[in-house]
């Protein structure tokens, strides 16, 4: 961060120094929620949440160098206490986010594959300066301010992830650091209970683009209807990315390998150059054509977009990562988080992956989805109990719809494999509580060449069945 003397981030937060804090005393960075992350110069923000109280680790921030806490309460070390640590860490990084002197500002949104395209816009952007973005998807009130305030004087890049849970949410994201680019990518199912509708998620998702200034630019799915609606609710440039000819920014010639991975031509107004992507999926097509677009508009040349599009790899944990063990087992661990629309796309990379092997599943029943979320469990049901799969396990509680979705799908494919000329394999289906035992049942039906994928809700823990499962012995 740009550094500053502990009273001017009173001054800044609307705090009160305590602790016989001196005034004068430099934070330099980082900017930190963990105690265990502080290091000389750094800021501790004590945050009070379910199951600890920051404040409690005060102490042992500014023993490992903190130079002062960011507190609700006094504590006994140098502070700055504030009403509400949140919006303090929000003033604050606003503050700084205005005094970067160089940095354009570029906000990617969507309901899936955030995440994915903010590492490689982040990489397409290194090639022109320093670039600064969120580990993972620190895209929230908390983790969307962190990531600005590490920025300094020399960052000429901010790639952010700007993540909704309700409307407004963008909104308030985008006041911390104004955007000049807006990214959007799509507008699907995730948290469909929480907006209680998909108008009402392409509200909010559209927030990004009715931040952006005149001489910004909007980068637009044309390919989804309601994201590319959003183009009249800007006045910014509007500049589309997608697989249809309308888009400015397209993927013609696409094809997929024997490992799910795409390659296609890369066609932009100025030219064209082949993309051979390393990620997984189709859907990564549109991930890499969000990018390919803010880059284009960031004046990169067509053929090195192309060229660092083709080397990436996967930066962020637990996002269709496919690992072969040393037997011959695959194992995709897409474990981070699911919606319906990211579970469609985990199966399709499933049967592109492992098509001609035998096939598993670990699953769990999707949640924030309202009052759909019955029908739209029991659809995933049926999409993994139809896919041919030779074994499925299905985690966790309230999975009663995903799972007579699967029985019927998988009873009426053995019904068909029954008949000539459907050679479809009887799935075997079991319910089980969480992921360490679905890594206990699943490791003894596997044998060399088999594919499994493990996709769930975050708060099923998934990524610990793939662990278990690569290490070899569920325990």
């Amino acid at each position: 961060m740009i550094p500053l003397p502990l009273a001017r981030i009173a001054e800044i937060t609307s705090g009160a120094l305590s602790g016989m804090a001196d005034p004068r005393a430099v934070v330099r960075g980082p900017v930190v929620i963990d105690s265990r992350d502080a290091e000389p110069g750094s800021l501790f923000v004590a945050f009070k949440g379910a199951r600890s109280d920051g404040h409690d680790f005060a102490a042992q921030a500014v023993r490992a160098g903190a130079v002062a806490v960011l507190a609700s309460r006094p504590v006994e070390v140098p502070t700055i206490i504030v009403p509400d640590t949140t919006a303090a860490l929000a003033e604050l990084a606003t503050s700084q986010a205005a005094a970067l002197p160089k940095a354009t500002v570029i906000g990617v949104t969507g309901s899936a594959g955030k995440t994915t395209t903010k590492d490689l816009l982040a990489l397409l952007t290194a090639r022109i300066g320093p670039t600064i973005a969120p580990a993972g998807n620190y895209n929230n009130e908390i983790g969307h301010p962190l990531t600005v305030l590490r920025a300094d004087a020399d960052t000429r890049y901010l790639v952010l992830e700007l993540s909704a849970r309700t409307i407004g949410n963008i909104a308030a994201l985008a006041r911390i650091a104004p955007p000049e680019i807006g990214v959007v990518l799509n507008v699907g199912t995730a948290h469909l209970g929480v907006f209680g509708g998909k108008e009402a998620i392409a509200k909010a998702k559209g927030e990004l683009v009715e931040a952006l200034p005149r001489t910004g630019v909007a980068v637009l799915n044309h390919d989804d209807p309601q994201v590319r609606a959003m183009a009249s609710r800007t006045d910014a440039r509007v500049t589309y990315f997608g697989r249809t000819e309308e888009a400015a920014i397209r993927a013609e010639e696409l094809t997929m390998d024997e490992r799910g991975r795409a390659s296609f031509t890369l066609r932009t107004p100025s030219g064209a150059a082949p993309v051979r992507l390393k990620l997984y999926g189709a859907h990564a097509v549109d991930n890499a054509l969000a990018a390919a677009a803010a880059g284009y508009e960031l004046g990169l040349p067509v053929a090195t977009i192309a060229a660092e599009l083709s080397q990436a790899e996967p930066r962020s944990r637990w996002r269709m990562e496919v690992t072969d063990r040393p037997d011959g087992v695959t194992i995709i661990n897409d474990a981070y988080n699911a919606n319906p629309d990211s579970m469609r796309a985990a199966f399709d990379a499933l049967g592109m992956l492992g098509r001609g092997r035998r096939r598993f599943a670990v699953i769990a029943a999707l949640r924030e989805l309202g009052e759909e979320s019955p029908a739209l469990n029991a659809e995933v049901g049926r999409l993994a109990g139809g896919s041919g799969l030779a074994g499925l396990i299905v985690t966790g509680p309230d999975a009663g719809p995903m799972l007579e979705g699967a029985h019927a799908a998988a009873q009426q494919a053995a019904q068909q494999a029954a008949q000539p000329g459907h050679p479809s394999p009887a799935t075997h289906i079991v319910h089980l509580p969480d992921a360490q035992t679905a890594a206990a049942e699943m490791a003894p039906w596997l044998r060399p060449g088999d594919v499994v994928l493990i996709k769930g809700p975050r708060a099923m823990g998934l990524e610990r069945t793939a662990e278990l499962l690569l290490g070899g012995v569920a325990q």
